[in-house]
């Protein structure tokens, strides 16, 4: 599947903020938006009042780009929030939350989303007991996310379970960083996701 490849730095100063793409860069001086805190390219530092449809269309970016998904893929997304129960956008963010790569981020074993969904790409993590290279993977409630043995070796994982104690954990997630494993305790709630997204703009956008 195509995904981006330039700077992500740039993503950060399109949106005006940091989407923490590039893990413990983001929080160092070098970080772009501290550096150059306006949008890239030419005319990056003239101020234009947007438009309804630009918010709209900036909710849907920052969204897409915090999780890493292309426009099909985050369309889908949205089709298949419309077709469940409950509030849309709440079931947009609740289907990007529990990503298979989102959730190793989430659990700590790994500083950021790309680097999450790198460690998922190379086989170095499981569900239920079986090896899943897919990131885009939807996760459910009581499954069980583990690091596989072999790879707990490796002295990244070393430093993920001594770092353990310092990892903020969501409450819909349970871990274990000595055994570097992790369980679904149920669904993400709303007040479980902390992205700075509005998402009724984003329903708003595609509802037209």
């Amino acid at each position: 599947m195509a995904r981006y490849k330039d700077a992500v730095c740039r993503l950060c100063r399109r949106e005006g903020m940091k989407l923490y793409l590039k893990g413990d860069r983001c929080y160092s001086p070098k970080c772009a938006i501290d550096r150059r805190g306006y949008a890239p390219g030419q005319h990056g530092q003239l101020r234009r009042k947007p438009s309804e449809y630009g918010l709209q269309l900036r909710e849907k970016q920052k969204a897409r780009r915090i999780y890493g998904v292309l426009e099909r893929q985050f369309r889908n997304y949205y089709e298949k929030a419309v077709s469940q129960k409950g509030v849309t956008g709440e079931n947009l963010l609740r289907l990007l939350e529990t990503r298979l790569d989102n959730v190793v981020f989430r659990m700590g074993f790994a500083s950021s989303r790309p680097q999450a969904r790198q460690l998922v790409r190379y086989g170095h993590v499981q569900v239920n007991g079986k090896r899943v290279t897919i990131p885009s993977y939807q996760v459910k409630e009581k499954d069980v996310v583990a690091i596989r043995e072999n790879s707990r070796s490796l002295n990244f994982f070393k430093e993920v379970s001594e770092q353990g104690a310092s990892k903020v954990v969501p409450e819909w997630l349970s871990v274990n960083f000595e055994t570097l494993t992790g369980e679904i305790v149920y669904l993400p709630k709303r007040e479980d996701i902390d992205v700075p997204i509005q998402e009724h703009l984003i329903v708003e956008l595609y509802s037209k």
